[in-house]
């Protein structure tokens, strides 16, 4: 029996825009294949977009985002509008594969054919996101998703991407976690546009919230340009505590920008930052290809002390540009 090829990737577009669960999964698997023949339909995927709210959410691990998540999207699910969850979970660095345990703790959503939930592992990409997750969010975005929701890996320390991949930033914060004023030294609770202090019925909630506004106050930026003012939400997954307020927020900040004029700003920045890591992981896909068989006998030079680790990166550099350009540049 004579095997069917694959449909081409241009040929989802039309299944993608008409809103067909299969279509939409089969195109975002190919989009973290990262193949060539995917890159035509992602073109005329970016037509149809610009239309989903993006909410990045992020926090150190244990301030329970996943859970979190799940109870935002019953809250959208209840205004009638459809939700996308791209949930990024840690590679192994020794399997290269990833647990992917958002989909099982958001698994009772998956009854509702307007809630999509997506899990992606980080592929060794850094900033807390992996490279296929904004083309994925634009994949919902034109199948129709109204507010599609980003989770970052959860590392704490680096994920600050999300802030340039999303229109409102969601930082999530639980009680007695000492890594909160780690998380607070990297950077990582200054870029959000929204606070929320999870697990609210622990009794030590109340001093995690106000510390956050203590910190707001004194160190960190209490209001961002447009005059929205940042709120600290503090929420319960188990009760649904502070859940359709903190939805509130999420559109009140889309709808702030939207009045102030920031919207503009941050949609450029949006832009610029697709733009450089396109660059970035078009430069890291040429270097892997180049390099090979190129590495190893630089390395024994490097052991037999004829280089220098830095002498032997900016030879390895050079011929991997010769080759580019042509020339095959021969080792000195």
């Amino acid at each position: 029996m004579t095997a069917v090829p694959p449909l081409p990737s241009l040929a989802l577009v039309e299944g993608v825009r008409a809103g067909k669960v299969a279509a939409i999964a089969r195109l975002i698997s190919r989009v973290e294949a990262n193949s060539d023949e995917v890159e035509e339909a992602l073109a005329e995927i970016h037509r149809h977009t610009g239309k989903a709210h993006i909410v990045g959410i992020t926090g150190v691990p244990g301030s329970g985002k996943s859970t979190l998540i799940a109870q935002l999207c019953r809250a959208v699910r209840e205004t009638g509008r459809k939700v996308g969850v791209v949930a990024i979970d840690p590679t192994s660095p020794f399997s290269g594969g990833a647990i992917l345990g958002d989909r099982i703790r958001m698994s009772d959503l998956n009854a509702d054919p307007d809630v999509f939930i997506r899990s992606m592992a980080t592929r060794g990409a850094l900033g807390g996101l992996s490279r296929a997750t904004v083309p994925a969010v634009d994949v919902l975005d034109a199948a129709g998703y109204e507010v599609v929701i980003i989770e970052t890996v959860g590392v704490g320390q680096d994920e600050v991407d999300v802030v340039r991949a999303a229109h409102t930033t969601v930082v999530v914060s639980a009680p007695g976690l000492g890594d909160d004023i780690q998380a607070i030294k990297a950077g990582v609770l200054e870029i959000a546009d929204i606070h929320v202090v999870s697990k609210c019925d622990r009794p030590d909630a109340n001093r995690t919230v106000t510390e956050l506004k203590s910190m707001l106050g004194l160190g960190l930026k209490l209001e961002q340009g447009g005059g929205w003012r940042i709120p600290v939400i503090p929420t319960s997954s188990v009760s649904g505590e502070g859940i359709d307020e903190l939805l509130s927020a999420i559109d009140g900040h889309l709808q702030s920008m939207k009045e102030s004029g920031e919207l503009a700003e941050r949609l450029l920045a949006m832009a610029e930052m697709r733009l450089l890591k396109s660059a970035e992981g078009m430069l890291r896909d040429r270097f892997e290809a180049e390099r090979k068989g190129k590495v190893r006998s630089i390395a024994e030079r490097i052991i037999r002390f004829e280089l220098s680790p830095r002498a032997g990166a900016r030879l390895l550099l050079d011929e991997i540009q010769g080759e580019i350009n042509g020339q095959g540049n021969e080792p000195a």
